[in-house]
């Protein structure tokens, strides 16, 4: 029989403990990544999270093959084949289309899948739970407990706000892994901050029905327009999920001189009202409000690293500048994390998380730098429209294109898309 529920559904919140070795703030994929690989080395972790689940989260719902790798690893390949499975982008802008296969990768497959954020979170926060994760819903982590924090002092844990009885709780803890998102409140409390020359994300997106919800392509539109059909650097999305409804959604960056003014819910109704007719997109087939965002890119949130803590995904700006994607990274730096973190348990050293951000570093310095590079050249509408225009009319350009934009290049040979991402990498080198 079902357990007891309090009076909005839930089941009631586990006992907060008064200590633990690890403490993971947010269980997004971030954390329930960084939770995963500790439980299941054995040691004791707590994850809070301040909502339920499922919980609804604003994310095209699009998992690469990066993604797919990591929680393929963590052992969900069998959950995620219940899931729509993808097998490559339709680019479509200015007239012509272009149908781009996910490039061959030693470390990746050759397929994604559409997965709404809502499930997804909630089955990789389980998995992390059943590798020994003690998961607190409804728990928010509302200050560090350490008298330093926010000036090179240790976070020590955290002061816990359980909601359904409004209690506050100190939660002491070795290690402190941050990874309550893009608006991190608690990295902010701990001196975090955003570095403002590097581009930035807006996107919102919404669900629709549509009868072409099973096809298996995802679909971009690079030539995304306002309401007065000029065009704004960025780019639109149909997601299919593969139940009846799509993904529907925009994006653009604040390397556009005009992003501040910039109404991004009459983007997304101007977009809907150029789609191809066979999506059936339009307010008869809307099912719901939009929600939205803003993305902090390109590694741009820092310190992420301190005396005893780290910030992960998000909360650190782990976002590709070319795609907008943040899952995989989201995954990958928990994953990082939960390496360091293991070490500086076993050793009893926390010096050992400063090698966290020297492998971020490693991973995807040079990778994010060129990326924002690329991004304050695509906020040109024109810089835009040119190299959109004459992509288009190269299927190979644009296979080289989605290789470097989905990072997905390729160390054991210099092919054609290295060799481009070469050429943009040594740019951002003399530019910075």
């Amino acid at each position: 029989m079902p357990g007891p529920v309090d009076d909005e559904g839930h089941a009631p919140a586990r006992k907060i403990p008064r200590s633990c070795e690890v403490l993971v703030i947010g269980a997004g994929p971030a954390g329930s990544a960084a939770a995963y690989w500790l439980a299941g080395a054995g040691f004791d972790v707590v994850v809070v999270e301040k909502k339920h689940f499922p919980r609804e989260k604003t994310c095209g719902d699009g998992l690469t093959p990066r993604s797919v790798r990591q929680l393929e690893d963590m052992g969900l390949g069998d959950d995620l084949s219940r899931y729509h499975r993808f097998d490559g982008l339709r680019t479509l802008a200015y007239g012509h289309e272009l149908l781009l296969r996910w490039p061959k990768h030693p470390d990746y497959g050759e397929y994604g899948y559409v997965i709404t954020r809502a499930e997804l979170d909630a089955l990789v926060a389980r998995r992390a739970e059943k590798a020994g994760a003690r998961l607190l819903e409804g728990c928010e982590a509302i200050a560090p407990l350490g008298d330093g924090a926010g000036s090179g002092g240790p976070a020590a844990g955290a002061v816990v706000n359980e909601h359904s009885s409004g209690t506050s709780h100190d939660v002491a803890a070795r290690v402190v892994i941050v990874a309550d998102g893009s608006n991190s409140r608690f990295g902010r409390a701990l001196g975090a901050s955003r570095d403002r020359t590097i581009p930035q994300g807006m996107a919102i997106r919404g669900y629709f029905s549509s009868p072409r919800h099973g096809e298996t392509w995802i679909e971009s539109h690079l030539d995304l327009r306002d309401e007065t059909g000029a065009v704004i650097p960025g780019y639109g999305w149909v997601f299919p999920l593969g139940d009846g409804r799509v993904n529907v959604g925009i994006g653009i960056v604040s390397s556009f001189e005009h992003w501040k003014s910039m109404n991004t819910s009459r983007l997304l109704e101007a977009f809907v009202s150029r789609a191809p007719a066979s999506w059936c997109l339009g307010p008869e087939s809307a099912l719901g409000e939009p929600s939205g965002g803003r993305l902090p890119m390109g590694l741009s949130v820092g310190p992420r690293q301190g005396p005893d803590y780290v910030l992960v995904g998000d909360a650190g700006g782990a976002i590709n500048p070319f795609n907008g994607e943040g899952i995989a990274y989201g995954y990958e730096t928990g994953r990082i994390a939960a390496a360091f973190a293991a070490e500086a348990l076993l050793t009893g050293d926390n010096r050992v998380l400063e090698g966290y951000e020297a492998k971020l570093t490693e991973n995807y310095g040079l990778y994010f730098r060129t990326a924002s590079a690329f991004m304050r050249l695509m906020g040109r509408p024109e810089a835009m429209r040119v190299l959109v225009s004459t992509g288009m009319y190269s299927h190979t350009l644009m296979e080289w294109l989605l290789r470097i934009m989905s990072n997905m290049i390729r160390t054991d040979e210099i092919g054609p898309a290295e060799l481009v991402y070469g050429a943009i990498a040594r740019l951002a080198q003399l530019a910075g």
